[in-house]
């Protein structure tokens, strides 16, 4: 079908539009009121009212800062930290007299820091700031004053601009449907950017406004429009249009919302209702969830420790200092009479000892802050952003087929991906492909259709039946497989096999009426759009869901091609069983009760050749099964086992039936249903459904389909991997309960050896009580059922404790509502983490939002929720890693997850891979970070207890604050980018290996406290060696002896050797960048202390020619050995730890 026709299908007719007739009605008095004050005046710029109203502008703008508010914010932001806090505080006392260093060797380092953090977020803002410049310079056509649509950008359109819309371009803001290139004023919308779903929305404009069909109609175009204030609800819209002296309401059917798509229309006209942040989709933007990884928040802590080490420290020192300075003055003498206590200042001063005490103790905050890493946020942050870049790039996770890499959308869960303990999934589309097939169907009681499913074979392989290979077709089907596949044609959604209705010989079957009858309804019983291909005259369907498209290319594929629907009429290519010949039959349409996830069913209105008045209607079997008439129900049985069998197979089912209605019933029932669709009141979709309901009754029952969405490639393998590294897996689908068990041994997450606990509501007394409607007495006996099959599922479970079996647990969408009580979901919880897997079925979204915060909460453990579509979005945003599949239910999924995937395979790779690699990177990151500060942070310790806590520094202020920025920053970069303990392929092959993540063994306080440990032993081995060596001897050829300025150079130069070298002994796996790093951080030390100490001793101060003159002789002999010394212990514990593990995973295996 193209858009640019002039004419076409006139949808004015159908009900879904017949609201746009021109009536008003009382029930639209909120206009007017509080929240339904907007006034637009259409095509009217000029216009002094309009003038003074003031709206927004279309100008958009996503960016978290403004030039304005990028420093003050992104300041803000840097200093929620409690470490950058400490750190400014330290470099404004700098200032003062207290400080131990010079203000300038605090002040840049710190610096250096927040700018590189600042410059990090200001580029991220400055991309999404492209982005709005971008949308905000896109070109409409704008109905100007020289009477034509003249180009403009969209950030200049007003709130009453007439705009022009294109087919396939967006809309620019949120517009009122005046008209399009339909001479009936339809035109079809895709709305994938705001909910996520890609199938068309038809629109339709009033009738008073469809004729303006060209430009020069709106010459004298004038209106006023009275409507809501702007508000998120993407779903209504309340309004009235005062055009010509008339007064017409207006609904969400006449409104086309900013950032959706023009599809197969030539174009539209539209006046401008909202603008910029006032579009309902700029609504609706909020900021996704704020999630922090495990280790970010236990590093808090680490920080916390080391900050309550530092007053610690502080603290002591000012006590011994304080002791000291009292002790100076005794009976008149000076003790140390070289310190001039006959000139004291406050800093020292033997009369107030308890001041001069307070004064040391900022003194040591400052002087010991180096325990405190500066660096390490900003190390962090750069390592994440490149390890997310190394996931994007990644080609074992990219999918060729639709052109689709993994991306990290968020780089703050990379080590969050190497924890997970549970993973929540959704099935449609997720686990499967979301591309439903025809295979089989129950018409008049017989079930037809010849072909395996996936999950029939699985079942076939559980009960040891002997399975034909995969491709083998039995003979029986033989002869149509080979005239089909000889036909070369392509059949997508169409996987039907039986040669009792193939190729037109249902005619000859004993119901070839009631089959005619079925693939009736199939063919006109639906939304979908015809397309046919002008070259090869081939027909395609655009339908809203797969769903229908398999069911209409079923019915052509079987004699019953649908192609062509006009204004008012359906026309079909129908096989007539009687006379065997292919006739045309055009079926007159008059209404469409469209499917709803309420009313579960759709239904058509329409009258035949014969003039009969045909309502068609399928929909699911819980609401069809009780529309039946009592002489509809012939085939009722068969039809329900067929279904159950069926939902066995892994297959969805729909019920299909039909009345004939009389001319008196219709019209009576039809000015009802219009009346109810004219209502602009907000129980208009109330009063609609109960319409419908009064006419979809007295079925008459054909039978039922199956349609197939076979499982993703490479998803039963994936589940079992995970499985094996010991991950649990729930599945949390709107699916029957007996399609969700078997999709489940299909997928091996139920397998063979596995025990089932069945939770459920579906029973004989659950049911006679629903009948009688006494809510109260549900609630009870449902609550009471649900208990005693939790006890029963505990006894199970304890009873099997010393057996090797495991359970699987399945729970109905019923019993889940009650289960997520506070009173069970304890009791629940506790039986589902016993349990290998957890199916939940018939859930709703809010049940999956509420069943993810349920495992997050209650084990404390890392959640992964993994999904594709709308519904989903709730479960990814609340578990603590939110997985978006970029399927074919669109990209809301995908927009509001932490990780985008285009398959559920690439989860495996995700986890077991960069999870394992990212979590032990990013912990062994923070250990060496802590260890290289505590180690040169304890050296200085050490110097002021050996000079009575003077507050004297043993470094020269520029060699303490190049420390962590230049000297021993890089090599942790590159550590957490590139370092692997094992290769990708052993992660896979040894999945039990992710266990390490899921339990904490690497970042666990143990480890924490002893790389801790091994700082301060480092630090006493570096200063006791240090000291100990060249005390007492003369160092110099005059005869001089150690100064503090070389002792600190030496004790420098072992540090920055002692923590590189740990640095190496702790990678895994080198490669040049790591030599690069480590040599040439050690290298540039010696280059800095060469050039530093060259320069002018005002400058150098403590530095000057310290390297040449005194210590380069025997420096690097001293440092290395020293460095060796200490690093010894470190090695001697790593082979004493290496062989008790060895012994213990030899008796393992002898076990």
């Amino acid at each position: 079908m193209t858009g640019d026709r002039s004419s076409g299908i006139h949808f004015s007719r159908l009900y879904s539009f017949s609201l746009m007739r021109s009536i008003f009605r009382n029930e639209h008095s909120q206009i007017g009121q509080k929240g339904y004050s907007r006034v637009v005046y259409c095509n009217d710029p000029n216009n002094p009212k309009q003038l003074q109203l003031k709206y927004s502008s279309n100008y958009v703008s996503t960016t978290k800062y403004t030039v304005l508010t990028f420093v003050p914010k992104s300041l803000f932001e840097q200093f929620r930290r409690v470490a950058n806090i400490y750190f400014l505080l330290a470099a404004l006392l700098s200032f003062s007299p207290m400080a131990p260093y010079s203000a300038s060797s605090t002040l840049v380092p710190l610096l250096v820091m927040i700018s590189a953090t600042m410059i990090k977020e200001g580029v991220e803002d400055w991309r999404r700031m492209k982005k709005d410049i971008e949308a905000n310079n896109r070109k409409v056509k704008v109905y100007g004053r020289n009477h034509n649509f003249e180009e403009t950008r969209w950030k200049k359109l007003q709130v009453g601009d007439l705009v022009k819309v294109d087919k396939d371009e967006y809309f620019p803001a949120d517009l009122f449907l005046l008209s399009s290139s339909y001479e009936d004023g339809i035109c079809y919308v895709e709305t994938t950017n705001l909910d996520g779903e890609t199938n068309l929305k038809v629109k339709h404009a009033l009738n008073a406004t469809a004729g303006l069909h060209d430009d020069h109609s709106f010459l004298h175009f004038k209106a006023l429009i009275k409507c809501e204030d702007p508000n998120e609800d993407l779903y209504s819209f309340v309004g009235t249009l005062c055009y010509e002296g008339q007064q017409h309401p207006l609904s969400l059917q006449q409104i086309l919302l900013r950032d959706s798509k023009l599809r197969n229309t030539g174009c539209v006209y539209g006046v401008v209702v909202f603008t910029g942040h006032e579009t309902k989709v700029m609504q609706n933007a909020t900021d996704p969830p704020s999630k922090r990884s495990k280790i970010e928040r236990k590093m808090d802590k680490i920080i916390y420790i080391l900050f309550s080490t530092l007053v610690l420290i502080s603290f002591f020192g000012s006590i011994f200092f304080g002791i000291e300075t009292k002790n100076d003055i005794r009976d008149g003498k000076s003790k140390r009479w070289y310190l001039r206590p006959d000139k004291s200042t406050f800093l020292y001063d033997p009369k107030r000892a308890e001041l001069t005490a307070f004064f040391h103790f900022l003194t040591g905050l400052m002087l010991y802050g180096f325990l405190l890493p500066i660096s390490l946020y900003v190390s962090i942050e750069i390592v994440k952003v490149l390890q997310g870049i190394f996931i994007n790039q990644d080609q074992d996770m990219y999918y060729e087929e639709t052109d689709k890499p993994t991306r990290a959308q968020t780089s703050n869960l990379n080590e969050e991906l190497g924890q997970v303990d549970t993973i929540l999934s959704d099935k449609t589309g997720t686990l499967t492909c979301n591309s439903m097939e025809f295979v089989k169907c129950s018409i008049a009681g017989i079930s037809y259709g010849c072909g395996m499913t996936e999950v029939e074979r699985a079942i076939a392989k559980r009960k040891g039946n002997v399975l034909p290979e995969v491709g083998y077709t039995s003979p029986d089907i033989q002869s149509f497989k080979d005239v089909y596949m000889d036909s070369g044609k392509s059949c997508k959604g169409f996987n039907f096999k039986d040669e009792r209705v193939m190729n037109g010989k249902w005619v000859h079957e004993s119901h070839a009426y009631v089959i005619q009858k079925f693939f009736r309804v199939l063919a006109l019983c639906h939304t979908a759009i015809s397309n046919i291909d002008q070259e090869t005259g081939e027909i395609s369907y655009e339908a809203e869901s797969p769903d229908e498209a398999a069911f209409v290319i079923a019915a052509r594929e079987l004699g019953f091609q649908f192609f062509e629907r006009t204004q008012t009429t359906i026309s079909l290519h129908e096989l007539d069983y009687e006379s065997g010949q292919i006739i045309d039959r055009t079926y007159k349409l008059l209404h469409v009760l469209e499917f709803s996830s309420a009313r579960k069913r759709m239904s058509v209105i329409v009258k035949n050749v014969e003039n009969q008045l045909l309502l068609l209607c399928k929909g699911a079997d819980s609401v069809m099964f009780e529309r039946l008439a009592k002489d509809g129900r012939v085939f009722e049985a068969a039809t329900r086992d067929h279904i159950k069998y069926y939902a066995e197979a892994g297959l969805r089912t729909l019920v299909v039936a039909y009345r004939e209605l009389g001319e008196e019933e219709f019209k009576s029932w039809e000015d009802e249903f219009l009346d109810a669709q004219a209502s602009v009141t907000a129980d208009r979709d109330v009063l609609v459904d109960a319409a419908s309901d009064k006419i979809e009754r007295d079925l008459i029952l054909l039978g039922a389909t199956a349609v197939e969405d076979k499982l993703q490639n490479g998803v039963p393998e994936c589940i079992e991997k995970l499985a094996n590294a010991g991950i649990r897996i729930w599945v949390v689908t709107g699916d029957k309960m007996e399609t969700a068990i078997n999709i489940g041994y299909a997928s091996s997450l139920l397998r063979q050896d596995m025990e089932q606990i069945v939770i459920t509501l579906d029973t004989p007394e659950i049911n006679n009580l629903e009948k009688q409607g006494d809510k109260e007495a549900i609630a009870k006996a449902s609550s009471a059922s649900i208990t005693k099959q939790i006890r029963k599922g505990k006894s199970q479970l304890s009873s099997a404790k010393e057996s090797p079996v495991s359970f699987g647990l399945i729970i109905d969408g019923k019993s889940l509502s009650f289960v997520l009580d506070k009173n069970l979901e304890h009791a629940f919880l506790e039986i589902a983490i016993s349990c290998a897997s957890v199916i939940c079925c018939r859930s709703t979204p809010k049940q999956k939002a509420l069943v993810t915060r349920l495992v997050k909460m209650g084990t404390g453990k890392t959640t992964l929720a993994i999904g594709d579509g709308a519904n989903d979005v709730g479960m990814l945003q609340e578990a603590d890693i939110g997985v978006g599949i970029s399927g074919v239910e669109g990209m809301q999924a995908v927009m509001s997850a932490d990780f985008a995937i285009a398959q559920f395979r690439f989860l495996e790779r995700l986890l077991l891979v960069h999870g394992h690699w990212c979590y032990r990177r990013i912990s062994m990151m923070v250990f060496y970070f802590f260890y290289k500060n505590i180690a040169f942070g304890f050296t200085l310790f050490w110097f002021e207890a050996y000079a009575a806590f003077s507050g004297q520094p043993a470094y020269n202020d520029w060699y303490m604050s190049l420390y962590n920025v230049f000297f021993t920053s890089l090599p942790v970069i590159a550590l957490g980018v590139f370092d692997q303990d094992i290769s990708a392929q052993l992660c896979l092959q040894y999945p039990l290996l992710y266990q390490e993540g899921v339990h904490g063994m690497l970042f666990s306080w143990m480890h924490i406290l002893g790389w801790m440990l091994n700082g301060v032993i480092s630090s006493i081995f570096i200063f006791f060696f240090t000291t100990n060596s060249v005390l007492h001897q003369a160092f110099r050829r005059d005869g001089h002896v150690v100064d503090f300025e070389v002792l600190g150079v030496m004790m420098y130069v072992c540090v920055i050797w002692t923590v590189n070298c740990q640095m190496a002994l702790s990678i895994n796996y080198f490669t040049w960048i790591h030599h690069f790093f480590i040599w040439g951080s050690v290298a540039f030390s010696y280059v800095f202390l060469l050039v530093y100490g060259a320069m002018s001793p005002i400058i150098s101060t403590t530095a000057y020619q310290v390297l040449v003159e005194a210590c380069a002789p025997r420096l690097f002999r001293f440092s290395f050995v020293l460095h060796t010394v200490t690093l010894f212990k470190d090695e001697a514990w790593k082979v004493r730890r290496q062989n008790s593990v060895d012994l213990r995973h030899g008796r393992e295996q002898i076990a």
